[in-house]
């Protein structure tokens, strides 16, 4: 890291800015332990600017909270909305783009962490990975790889999580190029 990269933000002022800015950025509501998450992944916002911002955004209306479905979400007002776009400048483009960055990996991998389902299985000689890349209604892929042991089979699933679609991708396109073994016969 360089060293504007060990920062943080202190002020709670620009924590609320940068937290208008993200919700305004992500253009939808966001659950509330996963808007935590996101922001403790940028490493740019302590846990009690964070905290202190969320609550005076909460009273001055800027956001609000709203349960769905057992799970509460933050909310974007326009208040909120409006004061992201003013003091959006004051804070440095460094923290801006950190903050939005982490969130997108962190939403990526719930996604894909959504989308495919991983399970290790401890067999007699080793551990058993089975995964499923889901689609909307159906299975792409189901799949059974077999490892020498449980650092391996973690290894293999952290692998398969970074990329699922691209994992499917690569073994349909081994599948498809596929070639017959071809037999040479040595001349006599």
């Amino acid at each position: 890291m360089n060293d504007i990269g060990a920062a943080e933000i202190n002020s709670v002022h620009d924590t609320k800015v940068l937290l208008c800015y993200l919700l305004e950025k992500l253009g939808e509501p966001v659950a509330e332990p996963q808007l935590y998450e996101a922001v403790r992944d940028s490493e740019v916002i302590n846990y009690f600017s964070y905290t202190e911002a969320l609550e005076t955004l909460l009273e001055n209306r800027s956001v609000r909270r709203e349960n769905r479905d057992g799970e509460t979400y933050i909310i974007l007002e326009e208040k909120g909305r409006h004061g992201a776009d003013y003091f959006n400048d004051t804070i440095p483009y460094y923290f801006r783009k950190q903050l939005l960055k982490a969130a997108l990996y962190y939403f990526a991998r719930l996604k894909r962490e959504r989308e495919t389902d991983i399970e290790i299985t401890p067999k007699e000689n080793g551990f058993e990975v089975n995964f499923r890349i889901n689609d909307a209604d159906f299975d792409l892929m189901r799949l059974s790889l077999y490892a020498p042991d449980e650092e391996q089979a973690k290894l293999i699933r952290e692998k398969i999580l970074l990329d699922p679609a691209g994992f499917y991708s690569k073994v349909i396109g081994f599948a498809l190029e596929n070639a017959e073994e071809k037999i040479e016969i040595p001349n006599e």
